[in-house]
């Protein structure tokens, strides 16, 4: 008897750990970030909050962009956060949105004198933009010929100041927590909405997404979601 006990908790425990979420995500402030030895920011505090309303045990990672998005395909039980939501991912995941709403736009060393006023006018230009981010898919949609990779956005903001790309491409909020912390940019050109939120691997069961949006629902409704972005210093979420 003792035995089959022992063999239930071990079973009962395996069942708890296998419904425990991972949940990663990149350096991308003021969004995701490690500060003192913690991993903070407007998604993480969001994340946190849904994680502990819905009483479900999670892991959380700060990876390169790429290597995270690689993982989350290949692994199930994983989200990644927070990504932009394009036509080229739609179908690779399951969504839980919005964590963020915003523009897409351009950005250009202060005083450069890059200016493009459309976006054929930009593709004369060399385009900074981070390895797998949703912002590739867009370049490459539109053709543009000169695009520079690297592995994570302080790495592009870097080359932009550098000189050795002449145009950026992130969302307006970033740009705007940019500027704010003294960083030499300005918007050179306004491209398209984005929605970000959670992009979890097909494996996810569909209760569960359906459990996640709806906790991520009600911090919208409540007013949390505009409160965790105005303490940030980000604009609320347009409706």
């Amino acid at each position: 008897m003792k035995h089959l006990v022992f063999t239930l908790v071990l079973f009962l425990a395996g069942m708890a750990h296998a419904e425990d979420l991972t949940l990663l995500t990149e350096e991308y402030a003021p969004y995701n970030f490690s500060k003192d030895g913690a991993i903070t920011g407007t998604s993480v505090e969001q994340a946190e909050l849904m994680m502990k309303a819905l009483g479900l045990g999670y892991s959380l990672e700060i990876l390169p962009w790429a290597r995270a998005l690689s993982r989350t395909e290949q692994q199930p039980h994983t989200c990644l956060f927070t990504t932009g939501h394009d036509q080229d991912r739609d179908k690779r995941f399951k969504w839980v949105e919005p964590l963020l709403v915003d523009q897409m736009i351009m950005v250009r060393k202060a005083g450069s004198g890059v200016n493009p006023a459309t976006i054929d006018e930009a593709k004369r230009f060399i385009v900074g933009a981070q390895r797998e981010d949703f912002a590739i898919g867009f370049l490459r949609n539109n053709n543009f010929p000169k695009i520079d990779l690297a592995t994570d956005l302080e790495t592009t903001e870097k080359k932009l100041l550098s000189g050795r790309v002449d145009l950026m491409v992130t969302s307006e909020k970033t740009f705007e927590a940019m500027r704010d912390r003294g960083s030499a940019v300005e918007s050179a050109l306004t491209l398209e909405g984005q929605r970000y939120g959670f992009a979890c691997n097909l494996a996810l069961p569909d209760a569960l997404i359906a459990r996640m949006q709806k906790e991520l629902d009600r911090l919208i409704a409540d007013g949390t979601q505009d409160r965790i972005l105005t303490r940030y210093g980000v604009r609320p979420n347009r409706r």
